[in-house]
């Protein structure tokens, strides 16, 4: 059974860096399309990044430049690179994922779900 759990979320002050893991089990990776999204509360849920089985990434331009998505030498992770980091990029952090070759920039699209790790950017 598939199985998606985030982590690595915490307080960090602005201008700072974290780096949050989403590690996937119950499936070969190479499969799978893995998705970051986050929430803010009172806010709708945001695509920030996707990458394919075949490494094949895609960046949200509201965070382009400052995150990167990448798979573990393992492959059985994805990590998402965050620096520079603002207040408003406090959040929930959710990874997600979907079988295939195309990952998608839509939350709609993606049937496996973490429970989400949450990032607080506060000095």
């Amino acid at each position: 059974q598939l199985q998606v759990v985030e982590s690595g979320g915490d307080l960090v002050q602005p201008g700072g860096s974290l780096r949050l893991s989403c590690a996937v089990s119950g499936v070969t990776l190479d499969y799978y399309n893995i998705g970051w999204f986050r929430q803010a509360p009172g806010k709708e849920r945001e695509a920030l990044a996707c990458i394919t089985g075949g490494d094949s990434t895609n960046v949200a331009d509201s965070v382009k430049g400052r995150f990167t998505i990448s798979r573990g030498n393992a492959k059985n992770k994805v990590y998402l690179q965050m620096n520079s980091l603002k207040p408003e990029d406090s959040a929930v952090y959710y990874c997600a994922a979907i079988s295939g070759y195309v990952c998608f920039m839509r939350s709609d699209a993606y049937p496996y779900w973490g429970q989400g790790t949450q990032v607080t950017v506060s000095s």
